[in-house]
């Protein structure tokens, strides 16, 4: 491990983390960021790193951490690995995805999308040249399907299980699967380890503390503000939740994700 370095890429276009985990032998890449852009800013960082890549990973079932995979690696034989969940959840939602965020990225959205082509299994070990990640799958969380991997007891990669001082999407609409989550997440960890997170800055355990209140928060403020309109909820719940957290950091998305929250919980749905 001493030998072992990770380097964190944040998304220009959208603040999402790529990371590439570099070891003496090659370099392994965790998330594959969303947009044209952004993938060549990691493509840019595997050539200066002048080593093989030996895989891929994708952490979870959202387009930003799998679109620019093809950007970053062409089309030829580098594996990319991901739980089954991960995998049939993102050849299940893809093309709604495309339909979704496509006119959104316009350009920057890559035409041509690679997908996790090799499964791994939870509770094994992902060896790729002198790195081994430990896989663990969650189920349902931030995502319909996340997973984490640890390098050591000091490094785990875990998605959007927890977000770094940025807002969250929660329009999967699994609060209660993410918070069980978290909790599986806390027991394992060390004082020492180091959590990087799909967007903001690696942080410690305190991350998971920030994450559990945001959750409750979000589906507390959804709930309070119900039976209004849903013009007026989303006003109210974006108010509520930039008190918590005062930035604009993803804001979208967490504003994104009150009109589906709502409706799981029996509101009244945009209009």
């Amino acid at each position: 491990m001493s030998s072992t370095k990770v380097q964190r890429i944040e998304g220009r276009v959208m603040p999402v983390n790529s990371y590439l985990v570099e070891a003496p032998d090659g370099v392994v890449i965790v998330d594959g960021m969303l947009t044209v852009s952004d993938a060549r800013l990691v493509k840019t960082e595997i050539e200066r790193a002048g080593k093989p890549v030996l895989g891929a990973i994708v952490t979870h079932a959202h387009p930003d951490h799998y679109a620019g995979l093809a950007e970053m690696l062409g089309f030829g034989e580098t594996p990319i690995f991901a739980t089954a969940a991960v995998r049939h959840a993102i050849e299940r939602d893809d093309a709604v995805k495309n339909q979704i965020v496509g006119p959104m990225m316009n350009q920057e959205w890559p035409a041509a999308r690679r997908f996790p082509n090799v499964d791994v299994a939870a509770g094994s070990t992902l060896r790729l040249g002198s790195l081994s990640f430990d896989v663990i799958d969650l189920g349902p969380g931030e995502s319909p399907a996340d997973s984490l991997y640890r390098l050591s007891d000091d490094t785990w990669f875990v998605g959007d299980l927890v977000y770094s001082k940025m807002h969250a999407y929660l329009a999967d609409g699994f609060a209660p699967e993410w918070l069980a989550c978290l909790d599986r997440l806390e027991r394992q960890l060390i004082p020492s380890a180091v959590l990087y997170a799909g967007h903001g800055a690696p942080g410690g355990s305190a991350l998971i503390d920030a994450q559990r209140q945001y959750v409750r928060s979000f589906t507390e403020s959804v709930e309070r503000h119900l039976s209004k309109s849903p013009e007026t909820r989303r006003a109210a719940v974006v108010a509520d939740m930039k008190r918590l957290l005062p930035t604009d950091a993803l804001a979208f998305l967490m504003e994104l994700s009150v009109d589906p929250y709502a409706a799981k919980m029996g509101g009244t749905s945009a209009r």
